[in-house]
């Protein structure tokens, strides 16, 4: 994956709980407070249009996060603005730098993640046969629903990454999802997580 443009060492924050941006993934955010349109429009202004996507996490906010480029935008009847983030690369939170403007602004390090500028992640050993069946058992039980043909079809990182994103995990399950080094240990993790809840996990109802 090649970018016109060098990872700049601050980028605007946007903590919101609950979400994460995987390695090559993009994600879809309504922006409606005036600090985060002051922050849309001061990113558009610069050449990386990078976000940091980052969960809070106790008073301050979680080490980890991924950076995503604003691909796409468009503005509601009520002044709500629609964007995408296409994830570029996961960043360390080094220090938050705030009083200069109305968001967060965080100095971060890049070096730790330069696996995710390149292609696609493979996993070999991975086993649809045994991760499927658990799957359809977790969507069941919370009365979720999902394309199974397109599942069938995705390739494994898309379909790791975004079920990593997507499912109704803790806020700090979905942080160690993002911070899974490599899609391998990911979609271990992520099948652990699914277990987990299907064996009474989470102080859900256990399932035969």
């Amino acid at each position: 994956m090649l970018f016109r443009f060098d990872l700049p060492p601050r980028i605007a924050l946007f903590p919101l709980a609950g979400a994460v941006l995987m390695p090559r993934a993009r994600i879809p955010l309504h922006v409606f407070e005036p600090r985060y349109l002051q922050m849309l429009d001061d990113t558009l202004k610069t050449d990386h249009r990078l976000i940091g996507l980052i969960q809070p996490e106790g008073e301050g906010l979680a080490t980890i996060g991924c950076a995503g480029r604003v691909v796409a935008f468009s503005e509601t009847d009520d002044g709500r603005q629609m964007i995408s983030l296409r994830a570029v690369s996961r960043f360390r939170l080094a220090q938050v730098k705030d009083g200069f403007t109305p968001y967060l602004v965080g100095e971060v390090d890049w070096s730790s993640f330069e696996r995710d500028m390149k292609g696609a992640e493979e996993d070999p050993a991975m086993d649809r046969e045994a991760l499927f069946p658990l799957l359809r058992r977790y969507m069941e039980a919370h009365e979720l629903s999902t394309d199974w043909d397109a599942a069938a079809e995705a390739q494994d990182e898309a379909l790791i990454n975004s079920l990593s994103m997507v499912l109704p995990f803790s806020p700090g399950d979905k942080q160690a999802l993002l911070e899974s080094p490599t899609l391998a240990d990911r979609r271990e993790l992520l099948q652990g997580l699914i277990e987990f809840a299907l064996h009474g996990g989470d102080n859900e109802e256990r399932l035969q």
